[in-house]
């Protein structure tokens, strides 16, 4: 396959599923900051544009590619369950054991690396931030989604925002800044290389941080890039389907 570099990362990574290991590999945003064109998102992230370029084109969309395979036309509802099934369930699994974590860490090793006092303040007020959006999610947009998808020709969906690009712009806000504190927490980890004096806990505690990273890109991409547009557009379909039925 073949890349324009004035292609976004979110195209490319909408279109080829495969290709978000690669983004992940070189550090590239494909969720958040996934609007940008493809040679401005290396540059970005200090990646050479030819490098990058290699890499997406040895991509071979295959069966264990990736999670995001398929969700460009299944149902809204299944990909709303799967959001909530999988990455708000980690979310609620993991950002409590990595707050433990960190509270053990930094008793013993916060002397010595002040640094790791600011990631615990930074990961306290994003899990605070992403519970707080969940909550939003499950129990006011997904139902709206589902409700689109079910409702008879011309019927309402009783949404009581109006349209729903409204709460999805208050989600993509919540995205934008969920970005900028994991990519706080990369700076403060140093890309999450642990010192030479690291304990097993602190080894540990920073391998979750990188997983925790890796499933909310993979979270965030899925509903900016596939879920998102969707809905607007299903909710855009069904005005017109109204206005004719009228």
């Amino acid at each position: 396959m073949t890349f324009d570099t004035d292609q976004t990362v979110r195209e490319i990574a909408f279109r080829y599923p495969a290709t978000v290991k690669v983004f992940e590999s070189l550090g590239i945003d494909y969720c958040c900051g996934g609007k940008r064109p493809l040679k401005e998102a290396c540059e970005r992230a200090g990646v050479s544009l030819e490098r990058a370029g290699e890499l997406l084109s040895s991509v071979e969309r295959e069966a264990s590619a990736g999670e995001e395979d398929g969700w460009t036309d299944r149902p809204l509802r299944d990909l709303t369950a799967h959001i909530v099934a999988r990455h708000h369930a980690f979310i609620r699994e993991e950002a409590p054991r990595l707050e433990n974590l960190l509270a053990k860490v930094v008793g013993r090793h916060g002397q010595a690396h002040p640094e790791l006092r600011s990631i615990q303040e930074t990961f306290a007020a994003l899990a605070q931030e992403l519970a707080a959006h969940m909550m939003k999610e499950e129990r006011i947009l997904f139902p709206v989604f589902d409700s689109m998808e079910a409702r008879p020709p011309h019927g309402a969906v009783g949404a009581c925002f109006g349209s729903v690009e409204f709460p999805i712009a208050r989600m993509l806000a919540d995205h934008d800044d969920a970005g900028v504190l994991t990519a706080r927490i990369r700076e403060l980890t140093a890309d999450f290389v642990v010192p030479d004096d690291a304990c097993p806990s602190y080894r540990g505690l920073y391998d979750g941080l990188a997983g925790f990273e890796r499933d909310l890109h993979r979270h965030i991409h899925l509903e900016n890039n596939i879920l998102f547009p969707r809905a607007i557009e299903m909710e855009k379909q069904l005005a017109g389907a109204d206005h004719v039925g009228r």
